[in-house]
């Protein structure tokens, strides 16, 4: 894996942000500078109607009627030009947004694409679907009210404040220094709403998460609650969560609601313009402003109000779009693994592999495979047992190179599996895990998927020699069926679907997992017989809980915490009457056996 991104400095959330929306930083800007100059020519007509006031109003203006209707209509051309001018800048800006909002949704949904084609395998078991669903479809969308909108809207937010303050402060700075008093009372109530209510964030977020697991608790423990006629107790459970959270929500939001509410109240138009009024009345009456002089402030302070309003909104929505790029950016750094120089161009089919001091421990800590050494002889089966935790699945996933080790290295022949393209790697080993992971999509396409260029014949076969060809004819549209839509298989039936696909590559190495461990008596039998059919002359690894299905293998190796034990066929093992004989007298095997080879 690389180690240069696990190294890295945890970003600040603005860097973050910055880092995510690099590739279209400068269109962004620009789109923000063209909103900004927009906006503040969209005013222009603002000033152009106090303008044309003062010249009707005039002492002078009866006396030089003609020039006035000539000042007038060139000011009004003027300022529907700069509406229009602006008007087109604004949307010029939005335009160049929202293009840069496509692009960057494009280039992120690729490159994490790309980036979750090389991560490790491992990583996908460790997390949700709806993790990464989360990150690629919901957080990609939630960046769209960032880079489509929130860069023009608060250049048209600054452009607009800017010009009108430098207006407001040409005319008269004293009118402008009172005409503007409310906005600077409305930040400072709005911040001790938002600090009153910070104080109790923990606590809300405490009683979140306290009823989401009182919910999930609940669902999951509704067969044991009614089992045991405990309703009661499970209920009054769940009410105490909802009753806690509901005291931590009126907590949270009594002062933010009240507070806000107080800080809006000063900026609306109304309050503004009562504001302009009162002190422009008095500014007349000492004689420090004509009362005409009073409509500039009169007609531009109360339309601060819009902007400052609007930029309070988009700067909380901006909290939700630095969550989602946080996000973003964690998956994008997530590690990867590399592929070393050196690899063979093809692979022999008939190449042992040796896996040679093998250590591995999750996350960095305790190993949970030590110094492992083993090879796998060609066309032979070997199988891996052990007590529940052992690290029998680990062992598989490493040889699968769902990760890989932390120390030593598993070769196919003299090349070491990270030399190997992942392509190239898995037409090698093929593998039938417990889990089984299909695609919404037809059963054709499941059974195809390494192998989209086989014939339907190729297909059909594959599915015989795994005992599901039958079943899949069986459905609506056989395999034209869709997985989750109108193909309802079993477990057991899904399973048999993924070793056809195993089968259709026809790789010479298998790996199986406990691949019937979730199956019942009718399907175990049916993936035996399929499994058996499949693994003849390959090189064959099989992880087994239950001993009697390995009892002739070739070799048996046993691990035990993390080591391997003991290792030989099944009557060597009995024979040395160590820790093999002991599982396989606590699973009460012989006995078992001798019952069903006694006479009836």
């Amino acid at each position: 894996m690389s180690a240069n991104d696990a190294s890295e400095a945890t970003p600040t959330p603005s860097g973050t942000v910055a880092q995510v929306l690099r590739p279209i930083r400068k269109r962004l800007i620009i789109a923000g500078t063209l909103a900004a100059v927009g906006s503040m020519l969209t005013l222009v007509p603002l000033a152009g109607i106090a303008h044309v006031a003062q010249l009707v109003l005039a002492p002078q203006a009866a006396d030089n009627w003609a020039q006035v209707q000539a000042n007038v209509w060139q000011v009004a051309g003027l300022s529907l030009l700069s509406l229009l001018l602006g008007m087109l800048l604004v949307s010029l800006g939005e335009s160049l947004a929202h293009l840069a909002d496509n692009h960057i949704t494009r280039h992120l949904r690729r490159a994490i694409t790309r980036r979750l084609a090389r991560v490790p395998l491992g990583w996908f078991s460790s997390r949700a679907s709806g993790e990464v669903k989360q990150v690629m479809q919901d957080d990609v969308a939630t960046l769209h009210s960032l880079t489509a909108h929130f860069y023009t809207t608060v250049g048209r937010c600054f452009g607009a404040v800017a010009i009108s303050t430098l207006y407001l402060f040409a005319m008269d700075w004293r009118m402008a220094l009172v005409s503007l008093l409310p906005f600077p009372l409305f930040l400072l109530f709005f911040r001790r709403a938002t600090k009153a209510s910070g104080k109790n964030l923990q606590a809300f977020g405490a009683g979140m998460a306290r009823i989401n697991n009182a919910v999930v608790e609940f669902i999951n423990g509704t067969p044991v609650v009614k089992a045991f006629g405990i309703e009661g107790k499970a209920h009054g459970s769940y009410r105490e969560a909802v009753d806690a959270f509901a005291t931590a929500f009126t907590d949270f939001t009594r002062p933010l609601v009240s507070g806000i509410a107080n800080a809006h109240a000063m900026l609306t138009p109304v309050a503004v313009l009562g504001v302009v009024l009162g002190f422009g009345t008095l500014f007349c009456a000492l004689g420090w402003i004509a009362p005409a002089g009073l409509l500039p402030f009169a007609l531009v302070a109360p339309g601060l109000c819009a902007p400052l309003l609007l930029l309070s909104y988009v700067m909380h929505d901006l909290q939700h779009a630095t969550g989602a790029a946080q996000r973003l950016h964690a998956l994008l750094q997530t590690p990867v693994l590399e592929t070393l120089p050196g690899g063979p161009a093809r692979l022999a089919a008939d190449a042992p592999i040796h896996v040679e001091h093998l250590v591995y421990g999750y996350d960095g800590q305790a190993p949970v495979l030590d110094d492992i050494s083993f090879t796998l002889e060609p066309g032979t089966v070997t199988a891996i047992v052990g007590a529940s935790g052992a690290g029998k699945s680990t062992l598989a996933r490493l040889l699968l190179r769902f990760f890989d080790p932390c120390a030593g290295r598993i070769c196919i022949g003299n090349t070491d599996l990270r030399q190997i393209d992942s392509r190239q790697l898995y037409r090698h080993i093929g593998f039938v895990l417990q889990d089984v992971r299909l695609v919404h999509a037809s059963l054709r396409d499941n059974i195809a998927l390494g192998r989209p260029s086989a014939s339907q014949q190729e297909i059909e076969h594959a599915a015989r020699l795994a005992n599901i060809h039958s079943r899949i004819l069986a459905l609506p549209r056989g395999y034209d069926s869709v997985i989750g839509e109108d193909a309802q298989l079993s477990g057991g039936e899904l399973q048999r679907v993924s070793i056809a696909r195993a089968v259709l590559l026809d790789p010479p190495v298998l790996v199986l997992d406990e691949a019937t461990a979730a199956a019942d008596a009718e399907n175990e039998v049916q993936i035996q017989q399929a499994l058996s059919r499949f693994a003849k002359g390959r090189t064959v690894l099989v992880i087994a809980h239950r001993l009697d299905t390995v009892m002739h293998a070739d070799r048996i190796i046993v691990l035990d915490n993390g080591h391997i034990r003991e290792q030989g066929s099944h009557h060597q093992l009995l024979a040395r009457n160590d820790h093999y004989a002991r599982l396989w007298a606590l699973g009460g095997y012989q006995q078992a056996m001798q019952e069903a080879q006694a006479p009836c």
